[in-house]
C-alpha cells in the first residue's frame, strides 16, 4: 500500500506583533502535510526553525527531493532517515502518527506509550516591548500561572522588564528567554539580577556556536539550552553546559525523536522542557503529547494568532489541554 503526500503553505496572521532578540514578527508561515492511503488519512503542521533558513519554501523542496521515499509508507522510525531534522520531518511525522491512529482505533498518547493526557501548567510567553508594557500583558494573561519573558541583550534594560513584570506579578512562576543574545561578559550581571527578581530558568542566553563558554559555568538559575540543542546528536553537549533541553518538534523533526530527546536527557540527569513555534492547535498538540513526560511546558504558539483552526486546543486557569479531536484521534476519509 503506498500513501498520497498534500501538503498546503499556509500564512498565520498574529494578533500583534511580536518582538524577540533582533526580530520582529507579524505573521507566520506553515506548511501543513496530509497522508492519506485511500481510507485513513493523518495531518501535520510546521513552522520550520527560521534562524536555519527552514522556512516553507526550503520545507517543500524538502518533501518534493523524498517524495517517493515518504509515499512509499515508511514507518516513523525510517523516517528519521529519509529526512532530515526540521520542519518537514515534524509534519511527516505527525501525519504518520495521526495515520496510524486512524487505522488502529489508538490515540497518538497510547500509541507512544504514555498515560492518558492530562491538563498541562503552561507559560505564557510575553514578547519583548517596553517595562510598562510588558507589566501590563503580564496582567492581561490574568490567569497564567508561569510567564515567559523575551529579553533582547541589553542587560540594563532586560532587568527593568523583568521588575516590572515581577511589580505586576508576584505570583507567578516566571522564566526569561535571551534568544542568544547575551554574552558570557554579561551573565553574572543578568544572572544576579534575575536570582533577586525570583526568575525560575534562563533560557539561551548566548549564540548557538557558543555553548562551549558554559564548560564549568555555575549559575545559580538553571539555564535551558534552545537554539544549542537541535535533535538527539547535540543532547551529548548539553550536559555540563545546560540544566535543561527545551525540545521543540519543528527543530528535531518531530515527536518520534522528540520522545527520544526527552529519554536521552533523563539519562543524562537533565531538565526536559517542551516549546513550540509559533503555530496552530495543529502544530501544539503533538507536543502536548510529549508534554506529558516533560518537566516544563511552552505551549502557547495559538495565543499569538488572530485566529486558529477548529476544533481547537484549550487554555483554562494557566493549563493546556488538546483532546483527539485536536489531532491524535485519526481521520478517515469520506467514502
Amino acid at each position: 500500500m503506498t500513501l498520497r503526500l498534500t501538503y498546503a503553505m499556509e500564512t498565520l496572521r498574529l494578533a500583534q506583533p511580536f518582538r524577540i532578540s533582533g526580530l520582529v514578527f507579524e505573521t507566520a508561515d506553515v506548511l501543513v502535510v496530509t497522508l492519506d492511503d485511500g481510507t485513513h488519512e493523518g495531518r501535520g503542521e510546521a513552522a520550520g526553525v527560521y534562524y536555519l533558513g527552514d522556512d516553507v519554501a526550503h520545507m517543500r523542496d524538502v518533501l518534493e527531493a523524498a517524495r517517493d521515499a515518504i509515499e512509499a509508507q515508511p514507518s516513523r522510525e525510517t523516517l528519521r532517515t529519509i529526512l532530515p531534522p526540521g520542519g518537514a520531518r515534524n509534519a511527516v511525522d505527525a501525519a504518520l502518527w495521526e495515520l496510524e491512529a486512524s487505522r488502529t482505533g489508538q490515540p497518538v498518547w497510547e500509541l507512544a506509550g504514555i498515560g492518558e493526557p492530562r491538563p498541562l501548567r503552561t507559560t505564557f510567553t510575553l514578547g519583548a516591548d517596553v517595562p510598562d508594557a510588558m507589566a501590563a500583558a503580564a496582567c492581561r494573561h490574568s490567569k497564567a500561572l508561569s510567564i515567559k519573558a523575551k529579553l533582547t541583550g541589553d542587560v540594563r534594560l532586560d532587568l527593568e522588564r523583568v521588575a516590572a513584570i515581577r511589580d505586576a506579578r508576584p505570583d507567578v512562576w516566571l522564566g526569561v528567554d535571551g534568544n542568544q543574545g547575551f554574552s558570557m561578559s554579561d551573565l553574572d550581571e543578568l544572572i544576579a539580577g534575575l536570582v533577586r527578581l525570583d526568575v525560575a530558568l534562563l533560557e539561551q542566553p548566548l549564540a548557538r556556536g557558543c555553548e562551549a563558554d558554559l564548560d564549568g559555568y555555575h549559575a545559580e538559575i538553571p539555564i535551558a539550552g534552545d537554539e544549542s540543542l537541535l535533535s538527539l546528536e547535540d543532547v551529548a553537549s548539553a550536559k555540563g553546559r545546560f540544566d535543561v533541553v527545551n525540545i521543540k518538534l519543528d527543530k528535531c523533526g518531530g515527536l518520534t525523536e522528540g520522545l527520544l530527546i526527552a529519554a536521552e536527557a533523563r539519562r543524562l540527569g537533565l531538565g526536559v522542557m517542551v516549546g513550540t513555534m509559533i503555530g496552530t492547535s495543529l502544530a501544539t498538540a503533538p507536543g502536548f503529547v510529549l508534554g506529558q513526560i516533560a518537566d516544563l511546558v511552552d505551549l502557547d504558539g495559538p495565543t499569538f494568532l488572530d485566529g486558529d483552526r477548529t476544533p481547537s486546543v484549550s487554555y483554562a486557569d494557566g493549563h493546556l489541554f488538546a483532546g483527539p479531536e485536536v489531532w491524535g484521534a485519526g481521520r478517515r476519509m469520506p467514502s
